[in-house]
């Protein structure tokens, strides 16, 4: 397969160098046309795949690579300009963040990598990590406010009876 790179929320795509990178498979729940957001005329979001990361429609250990940028806010009113641009989370918000993260879980192969984007503002990065089952390798916070953070994890098969 040719594609085997999912952006598992990528609405505008908007730190993707390459926005139509041709092994990279765009999903979101969403799509929106240019001019939605008034002070960015340029944004869109047009996933290739109309799809929410909580109920991945695709076999079992089918991406190496998986990027997953998930909204993070929770106050967000109807007519915002953020939930416009990023989406907005809603009541039940911490079993729509565990279903995603075992969909992208379940979607990854052995040895792949999940690169996992949040930020802080509302819900803390240790509330959030908290709801995964596995921890991330390793982190970085970014940004003047240090509120957004770039974690790494991979799926690392357990080891057999008889070693790896």
């Amino acid at each position: 397969m040719d594609k085997f790179i999912l952006d598992a929320c990528c609405g505008g795509r908007c730190f993707w160098v390459n926005k139509t990178h041709p092994n990279t498979i765009y999903i979101d729940q969403r799509r929106a046309e240019k001019g939605h957001v008034h002070q960015r005329p340029g944004h869109s979001v047009e996933p290739d795949i109309i799809m929410d990361f909580s109920d991945l429609n695709f076999p079992d250990k089918q991406f190496r690579l998986i990027v997953w940028d998930p909204p993070h806010l929770l106050s967000l009113g109807e007519t915002s300009v953020l939930r416009k641009k990023y989406g907005c989370l809603i009541s039940g918000w911490e079993e729509t963040l565990r279903d995603g993260f075992s969909e992208c879980w379940r979607v990854l192969q052995d040895y792949g990598v999940l690169v996992f984007k949040w930020n802080e503002e509302e819900i803390s990065r240790k509330k959030v990590l908290s709801l995964f089952p596995v921890q991330p390798l390793f982190g970085h916070p970014v940004g003047s406010k240090n509120k957004t953070h770039w974690f790494t994890f991979m799926k690392i098969p357990a080891p057999t009876a008889g070693g790896f």
